[in-house]
């Protein structure tokens, strides 16, 4: 079985994210896609007012009412508690999966990842566990927003989503390029659109949106 792992903060996650995680299936041949909520993400500081709890729930609802059969929620980093390194996670999910793993693992990681991914802890030990699969994942103009409820702060030298652009020329690891359809628009922005109360719907799986509402996150009211 070929299995490919795609992690984040999934705060919340939303259609671009099932539509890297189809296209992966679809045009990779991967028969698994593992969805992997980070506890604590090394690269920012997460926007306020949400539990990893929530988060968890929101993407194993998600994988158990919408994922088809090839959506699963893998909670390892939650269950590891601490920053969440891929290299790591990727470490654990080999030993688990090893009886049904065929071929190399794979990886997916958006473009506004990969320009930065040289910063990541083992990069070089990542690509010795797993193919990297790189998603499109440009946007259009990016809404801003100031309030520590919507944005995230990155930390140390990374410089946050999108702001960094990707070179598939000097990038300087292996890589598959992932032809995916894009979503312009980010979690943080979904965010700001439900605190604004604004139409933020039809960007999310209908799970995660009666989630939110049912739980009154992002300041849904």
């Amino acid at each position: 079985m070929k299995i490919a792992v795609l992690g984040g903060t999934f705060n919340p996650l939303h259609n671009g994210h099932v539509m890297i995680a189809e296209s992966a299936c679809e045009k990779l041949g991967y028969d698994k896609v593992l969805f992997v909520p980070s506890f604590m993400p090394p690269h920012k500081i997460m926007a306020a007012g949400m539990t990893a709890k929530d988060r968890l729930e929101m993407v194993q609802g998600f994988c158990e009412a919408e994922g088809n059969g090839r959506f699963f929620c893998e909670s390892c980093e939650m269950e590891r508690g601490g920053i969440s390194y891929t290299c790591d996670t990727l470490e654990f999910i080999l030993k688990k999966y090893k009886n049904e793993l065929t071929g190399k693992l794979g990886f997916i990681l958006g473009e506004e990842s990969a320009a930065e991914f040289s910063k990541w802890k083992n990069p070089d030990r990542i690509t010795e566990m797993a193919d990297l699969v790189i998603a499109v994942r440009k946007q259009g103009e990016k809404r801003q927003s100031g309030d520590e409820n919507v944005a995230n702060t990155p930390l140390g030298n990374f410089t946050g989503d999108f702001s960094e652009c990707f070179n598939k020329e000097k990038f300087g690891y292996p890589f598959i390029e992932l032809q995916n359809p894009v979503l312009t628009i980010s979690s943080s922005e979904i965010r700001e659109l439900i605190a604004e109360e604004k139409l933020w719907e039809k960007y999310v799986p209908k799970s995660i949106s009666d989630y939110i509402k049912e739980r009154g996150l992002y300041g849904y009211r």
